[in-house]
């Protein structure tokens, strides 16, 4: 983008919802915040099981790991509420007049990116290895797909939150065009030297000089003076 700062026009500048929707940014956005209501969603709903009919008592389906169930929560939570708060930053980064304010904005999203990509890796080797070692029962047959579903959705999280991380960088590397804060009143540099004087060839030429005055040859001896003998 010509005249861009990390990625957005000029500040104050109109938006365009249209094309803020079809960026592939909030396209990503979009699609991990539903990813991550599914897996929340699918553990919180159908994940807690009862082991046999005959017991009121609940067990996470992931091996009967309590911690498995609850980090796929707390993850998919947090997801949830990650993915809000960037798409407002991103609604409104336009708005941003600072450049700090911008590069602070932009390095915020590349760590949180990077961030919840390693927290969905984790996720999903967690319930993918406790789902494994579970014992198939009643009570766990019937909250299956809901278990696949969040192991499933983890993973695809991880390519998702890869790729706004990737395009988090790209707008950090993308920079400032410092175009966009300069003026014509001053120079590129605060030392540089003024312009100077149009010089010449570097040869003179005679022939733009006009001979000197009073070099004309005086007569010696003018008409009517005699020179005195002595």
């Amino acid at each position: 983008m010509e005249g861009a700062s990390f990625g957005a026009g000029r500040a104050g500048g109109a938006i365009d919802p249209v094309d803020f929707l079809k960026q592939p940014q909030t396209i990503l956005r979009v699609t991990t915040w539903i990813f991550s209501i599914v897996v929340f969603g699918s553990i919180v709903n159908e994940c807690y099981v009862n082991k046999d009919s005959q017991t009121s008592v609940l067990h996470c389906i992931f091996n009967e790991n309590e911690s498995a169930c609850s980090y796929g929560i707390a993850v998919g939570i947090i997801a949830f509420f990650g993915c809000i708060f960037f798409f407002v930053v991103d609604l409104y980064f336009q708005q941003i007049s600072s450049v700090k304010d911008r590069k602070r904005a932009v390095l915020l999203d590349l760590g949180f990116s990077g961030f919840l990509s390693f927290l969905w890796f984790v996720a999903f080797c967690f319930l993918a290895n406790q789902w494994q070692r579970t014992t198939m029962s009643i009570g766990v047959s019937q909250g299956a797909d809901a278990a696949r579903a969040a192991i499933t959705f983890s993973f695809f999280s991880i390519i998702v939150w890869v790729a706004l991380a990737v395009k988090a960088l790209q707008r950090y590397r993308l920079g400032t065009d410092m175009s966009l804060f300069a003026t014509d009143q001053f120079g590129a540099e605060p030392s540089a030297p003024y312009p100077g004087y149009p010089s010449g060839s570097g040869v003179e030429s005679t022939d733009t000089y006009q001979s000197p005055p009073f070099t004309e040859t005086l007569d010696t001896n003018p008409k009517g003076y005699q020179v005195p003998a002595y």
